[in-house]
């Protein structure tokens, strides 16, 4: 042969190697099995199947409050009215008033015993709102934050799994 055809013989192209189209398929496949089985367990909150959502209620549901509740139980329910309480704010340009009036959700067998230390609740919920400051009223998931902590210093007033609820039914700035 000739040197021109000897060299390009030897410049021509190898053969590619489809290892990484390989290994590229088998971990897209792995993703998408993972990402599936994520999200129909419930470690990642885009979509649930129905399996999972009666598994996160029953988690989420808190101690002694069934999630699935029937007209009977909604019936077994008391609300107990609060005097509605009015808090001074102090700010750098002037005061500010917080009127707030709540309703305690209990339930019947337990009704008695909580309007009994009704004082208590009203007391534990005048010391804490007195001390909040208006930045702490600004943010807009303010009344989740406050209503979970007034929660859970109404049931160490009155004992624990006696108050299910905290309604609040006025939280006006002025």
């Amino acid at each position: 042969m000739t040197d021109a055809v000897v060299n390009a013989e030897e410049n021509a192209p190898g053969k590619k190697s489809k290892l990484p189209l390989v290994i590229g398929v088998v971990l897209a496949i792995a993703g998408g099995g993972g990402g599936f089985f994520a999200v129909s367990s419930g470690l990642l909150p885009f979509g649930k199947s129905a399996e999972s959502e009666e598994t996160h209620a029953a988690v989420e549901a808190p101690e002694g409050v069934d999630s699935g509740e029937t007209a009977e139980d909604i019936a077994k329910l008391a609300f107990i009215e609060m005097e509605p309480i009015v808090i001074s704010l102090r700010k750098a340009s002037g005061i500010k008033h917080l009127r707030f009036s709540a309703q305690l959700e209990v339930d019947l067998i337990h009704q008695a015993e909580v309007e009994k230390v009704l004082p208590r609740v009203v007391d534990v919920l005048n010391s804490y709102l007195r001390a909040l400051e208006l930045e702490d009223l600004s943010d807009p998931m303010a009344l989740p934050k406050l209503r979970a902590q007034m929660l859970r210093r109404i049931n160490i007033a009155t004992g624990q799994g006696r108050v299910r609820d905290l309604l609040i039914m006025e939280f006006v700035l002025n």
